[in-house]
Parts: C-alpha cells; sequence; structure tokens
C-alpha cells in the first residue's frame, strides 16, 4: 500500500507512489487527491526540478508562466525549471493529478513538512504556513523552490525578520554551579539577604530595597549592571523558601523570569584563599554546593532589539557577572559563619 500524507486542511492527501529512494534520487511520484487550496495551489518555482502534471480524473488548472491551460483526463503538461506556476482544481467535485518530480531532491521532505503543519494547526484559515513556520519554510527550501511572489530575496528578508523576533522571544536560560568553602546555613543567609548582595556582589549590583524578613510572596527591588553600557532595574517576589537548601523568585522589570538557588552540602572544599596559594589539605570545612537557575527574558525596549544579533554577548555578560559572584559569596557567607546567623531578607 502507498504511504499517504494527509493534507487535509489543504484540501487535498498525497499517495506516494515512488520516491527518491526507490529511484536513486531520479524520480518523485505521487498522486494528489481532493480539491487543492491554500498553498500548493498557489503560485511558485521550482528551481532545479522538472514537473510533470498528469490528470488521472477531475480536470485541473494549470497556469505556466501567465499562460493558462485546463487538462482534462488524460492530458499532461511539463513545467522547467525556474518557470513560475500554479495549479487548481478546476469544474466541480475532487479530482486525482498524478506528479512526478525530476530529479526527487527535497520534494518529498517539503511535502512531509507540510503535513506536520496541518497536524500542529500551523496554517491560517487560507491554507497558507503562519509567519513563524513560513519563514522556516522559505529558510529550509529556498533552494529547492519558492514562492512565485514577492522575489526571492524580499522572502530571504522577510524570513530573517520573522526569525529573528522569534529568538528575540525566546528566553534565555543559564544554568550555574560552583562549590563554596562556607557551610550552608550561611550561603543561604547570604542569598536570601537582598540588602547584602551591593557588599559581596560587586559591582554588579549596585542598590537593593527590600520588603523584609524573607517568607513567600515578600518582594525586593534591584538595580544593577552588567559589562553593557546600561542599568537594569527589577522586582523580585519570592515563591519558594525552604531554608537552607532552596530559594526560587519570579523577577519583572527590565527583565522578566525565574531564578532559583539550589544548596547542597558538600564534604570540606578549600578555601579560595587555599586555592590562591596552592595549601590547606582539602576537608578541613564544610561546603555547599551552588546552583543557580536563570530562565529570562529580556522585556526592556533595547535589549528585545538587540536580541536576535547579540544573544551570545549576553550570554557573556551573564557569565561575567556570575563569575562576580562567584568571587565575592564565598569571603562574605564565610564572614557571617564565623559572626553567627544573621535574620534573611528577600532577594533573588
Amino acid at each position: 500500500m502507498a504511504k499517504v500524507l494527509d493534507l487535509s486542511p489543504l484540501g487535498v492527501r498525497v499517495e506516494l507512489l515512488r520516491t527518491g529512494d526507490d529511484t536513486g534520487g531520479e524520480l518523485l511520484e505521487f498522486d494528489v487527491v481532493g480539491r487543492a487550496r491554500g498553498i500548493i495551489a498557489a503560485g511558485h518555482v521550482h528551481t532545479r526540478q522538472t514537473e510533470r502534471h498528469e490528470v488521472l480524473s477531475g480536470t485541473m488548472k494549470l497556469t505556466v508562466d501567465g499562460e493558462k491551460h485546463l487538462l482534462t483526463p488524460g492530458q499532461s503538461m511539463e513545467v522547467a525549471p525556474g518557470v513560475p506556476h500554479r495549479q487548481a482544481p478546476g469544474g466541480k467535485g475532487d479530482g486525482r493529478v498524478r506528479v512526478q518530480i525530476r530529479p526527487a531532491g527535497e520534494a518529498l521532505a517539503f511535502l512531509e513538512r507540510l503535513e506536520q503543519l496541518c497536524r500542529d494547526g500551523e496554517l491560517n484559515r487560507f491554507g497558507y504556513p503562519k509567519p513563524l513556520p513560513g519563514a522556516r519554510l522559505v529558510r529550509d527550501f529556498q533552494a529547492t523552490g519558492h514562492a512565485a511572489r514577492p522575489p526571492l530575496p524580499v522572502q530571504r528578508a522577510l524570513s530573517r525578520l520573522a526569525l529573528g523576533m522569534a529568538n528575540a522571544a525566546r528566553p534565555y536560560v543559564f544554568v550555574d554551579e560552583w562549590d563554596v568553602a562556607a557551610p550552608p546555613e550561611a550561603v543561604f543567609s547570604a542569598l536570601a539577604d537582598a540588602r547584602t548582595y551591593p557588599a559581596w556582589w560587586r559591582p554588579v549590583y549596585i542598590d537593593v530595597e527590600s520588603d523584609g524578613p524573607a517568607e513567600l510572596g515578600k518582594e525586593s527591588r534591584q538595580h544593577f549592571k552588567g559589562r553593557f553600557p546600561y542599568h537594569l532595574n527589577t522586582r523580585s517576589v519570592i515563591t519558594e523558601l525552604d531554608p537552607p537548601r532552596r530559594i526560587s523568585a519570579d523577577v519583572d522589570g527590565d527583565l522578566r523570569g525565574t531564578g532559583t538557588w539550589t544548596l547542597t552540602p558538600i564534604g570540606g572544599v578549600p578555601t579560595a584563599a587555599d586555592v590562591a596559594v596552592g595549601g590547606g589539605p582539602p576537608g578541613h570545612l564544610l561546603g555547599t554546593h551552588v546552583r543557580f537557575d536563570w530562565q529570562v527574558h529580556a522585556d526592556r525596549r533595547l535589549l528585545r532589539l538587540l536580541t536576535p544579533v547579540l544573544r551570545p554577548a549576553f550570554r557573556w555578560n551573564h557569565n561575567w557577572a556570575i563569575a562576580r559572584a562567584m568571587e565575592g559569596l564565598e569571603p562574605f557567607a564565610r564572614q557571617l559563619a564565623s559572626e553567627g546567623s544573621r535574620e534573611p531578607t528577600a532577594a533573588v
């Protein structure tokens, strides 16, 4: 039995007869059954392939380079590579048209992509791909074929714009982990006390205001910067608080997302000072494994505009900021441990 591609939203099904795998890449042959609409009935160009249409039942309107033809059962016609054409049902009722594409190229992959779009609801009510999946079609299949209008350079530009906007909307996801030579209780206090951030996370945090002791629903407001020439302001609301293991908060403002600190006790680790001088036997100090999960959208207009081209730079900026946290958290937490516990207040 022939494999069938279900393109019901486009008014047809495609019954595969011979594929590139069957013919050494020479030919793709299939029957189109139904009444085509939307993208498969629109004007298009095959860049390097010859397409042959043979009507088996019903009628088909075939327009080739502006010249209209009406094909009835038993009639066939070829379209040369690079020639704009469109095929549409003629008369009433369903039809069956046998199509041969030489060489097979990526035509089957294109049809399978259309089936996926149909299945995922990625077509509009007229049978055309929505902007983002349409942009992906241009990106992935422009070398094989493309819409007859607008000109291909315009299609490419629109595709890049749509994909860039989608990339800008995609969140940044960061996961950072390191070991701190200080007990979990002290590390938790440093991370939970918003007011201390400017003291140990320098020069990233400039100012922090806190609503009071850390508890669910409490908020803090942060003013900070990275290596880029702008400052950011955010508001954090604690959504999970499990001392001394976990702190999670939702963030909005110039950045929007969720940040989670997870702390795990570990065996003794050498301090940063020990590592610097190459001395001090390991195991002499209770340590903490710190993990920071940060998923964030850039809501500030400048950030949204720059994201498509500067995403790697934003990751570099985040890495720089985390490096400053790694430098400052351990000595501050050790100082807290030596002074005794301090009542924490809100922050992530």
